[in-house]
Order: structure tokens, then sequence, then C-alpha cells
């Protein structure tokens, strides 16, 4: 299948083991990245912590493309998309759920961040015309109620208050913007353009702007020297940033957006996993059902259409 049949989405792409593996590495690094995203907040601001992690996340992404002889010399043209990408998924986004963060719980960033499933569809049908298969549209929908089931106790006892309701508005905007992202990195690849080079001049446009908006503000050129800060960096970096995000937009060409943003529905399960472990996460019938939601949609969205007679 060619890659502009794909995003196009005039047919599904087949599911290989190749793609379930990036699937499984996509959802399980960007579910990790919620507990790392909290660790990085408190002492350093939150526009300067994603600074650091996408300076780290450039130079390891820049050494791959040397290493690897990839093409690094592109028109005006591309280079406006690059910086486009930078600006909605290695700047903006961020930065909109680092603030969130300070009052929103961290299920409810997941919750909120897996609402892509349904922007992806929403953007993708508006900017591309791609068509919505109603078995991908249910299975997000399941899936996306499955989330609200299973952190429900957690969004009911968020309070809306003021605080809260920004956190909520600021989170929703920064899925908008990742979601944007997807939709400008779908261009990028309809060009042909090696999917690791895009990456690294995106995240180096993405630092450009970051380091623009730190000056402006006024932010103390800081890293909190502590084991929990350095770790969640060099994690946040290196696997939630250089490995996930080459996982996921290789998904995006492969499975095109309403099927890969879906991958977003699934990170709150691992959170929870990892706060059961770590945190003594206690687990209750509505967590259950929604466990059992969010599953059942992953394997609507996923599934082959059996072939026609």
């Amino acid at each position: 299948m060619t890659q502009a049949t794909t995003i196009s989405g005039a047919s599904p792409a087949r599911i290989d083991g190749t793609t379930l593996g990036l699937y499984a590495a996509t959802v399980f690094l960007w579910g990790v990245s919620w507990i790392g995203i909290r660790a990085q907040l408190g002492v350093v601001a939150p526009e300067m912590s994603v600074l650091w992690r996408f300076v780290l996340a450039a130079l390891v992404t820049w050494g791959w493309v040397l290493v690897s002889r990839k093409k690094v010399r592109f028109s005006a043209g591309d280079h406006l998309r690059f910086f486009a990408t930078g600006c909605c998924l290695f700047s903006f986004n961020f930065i909109s759920f680092y603030y969130g963060g300070l009052t929103v719980p961290s299920g409810l960033l997941s919750v909120v961040f897996s609402l892509a499933s349904i922007f992806n569809l929403v953007l993708g049908f508006v900017l591309f015309r791609q068509k919505v298969e109603p078995r991908v549209a249910l299975g997000g929908a399941v899936g996306v109620t499955g989330i609200g089931l299973l952190f429900w106790p957690e969004i009911a006892g968020a309070g809306f208050n003021a605080a809260a309701a920004w956190g909520l508005a600021l989170c929703t905007l920064g899925t908008l913007f990742f979601c944007s992202g997807n939709m400008i990195s779908t261009l990028v690849q309809r060009r042909s353009a090696p999917l690791i080079s895009a990456n690294a001049w995106a995240m180096t446009y993405g630092c450009g702007v970051l380091l623009a908006i730190n000056l402006a503000r006024g932010n103390a050129f800081i890293i909190e020297p502590t084991f929990k800060y350095i770790g969640s960096l060099f994690y946040l970096a290196i696997g939630a940033s250089v490995l996930a995000f080459a996982s996921y937009l290789t998904l995006l060409r492969r499975l095109g957006a309403a099927r890969a943003g879906y991958a977003t529905v699934l990170f709150p399960i691992i959170a929870l996993a990892v706060s059961t472990v770590l945190e003594g996460y206690v687990w209750t019938p509505l967590a259950v059902v929604g466990v059992a939601l969010a599953l059942t949609g992953n394997v609507l969205v996923l599934r082959r259409p059996a072939p026609k007679a």
C-alpha cells in the first residue's frame, strides 16, 4: 500500500506484527510519561522543563539522523511545516499540559488527552476528507467511555472550581495542539520527508519557540538537582519523546490519524497499572468495567474488516 493511500484513508492498512509492536511501544512509553510529567512540576517553571526535555531529545534525534545518514536539506516550504509541527507537537501542547497538571489530577490529564482519538477523527474528516468508518468511530466512543468510567471517582472529586476549570481548559487546548500537529505531520509525511529528519528539525524549531517563551517570561535557567527530576527528564526526553514520537508518527503513516490516535485512549490504563504498583491504587468494579470497555474499543478500532465476498 502506498503512503498516499494510507494517509487519505481510502483503504485501511493491514495490522501486521510491526504495526502492533509500534502500537504497544507508543502506548507504554507515553502511558508511563504522565507520571514523569507530574515529577517535573514544582521547582522549575513548566516551560523550562519542556525546554530541557526537547533540547535533550533534539540532540539525540540529530545524532540518530547523522549516524543513519538521513536527508537533512529541505525546501523552505518543508521548513515551514517543520516549524508548525514543532509548535504543535514539541512546545505549545506540552506547555498546556504541564500547566494544566498544576491543578488537574494526573488521571484526569490522561482522560482529557484520550480525547485525541475523537479530535483526530474530526480534523481528519474536515481537513483531508478522510472517511470515518462507523466501526472506528464506535470503537473510539466505547474506549473513551471506558476511560471516563475508569477515572470517574477522580473526575468527580476534582472539584470544578476556577483553578480546576482553567486546568481542564489548558489540557483540552494541549490535546487540540497535539491533534493539529498530527495533521501537519501527515502533510510532511505525504511529501516523503524522512521521519527522523522531520522530527529533528521540528524539535529544533520547538526548542527555539520554547527558548523565546522562557526569555520573555524571565524564567530561571535551572534544573532541580534531584534524582526524581533528572531521572524523569531523561525518560521524557529519550523514551517519551525520541522513541515514542518516532513510533507514533510511523503509526500515523501506516494507520491514519483516526486509528493511530486511538493509542491515546489506552495511556491512562498504563498509568493506572503503574499507580497500582507504586502508589497502591485500589481497583473498583467501576474501574474493571472501564478497562473492559477501553480494550473492547481498541479491538473495534484495530480489527481489520472482513473482505467482501
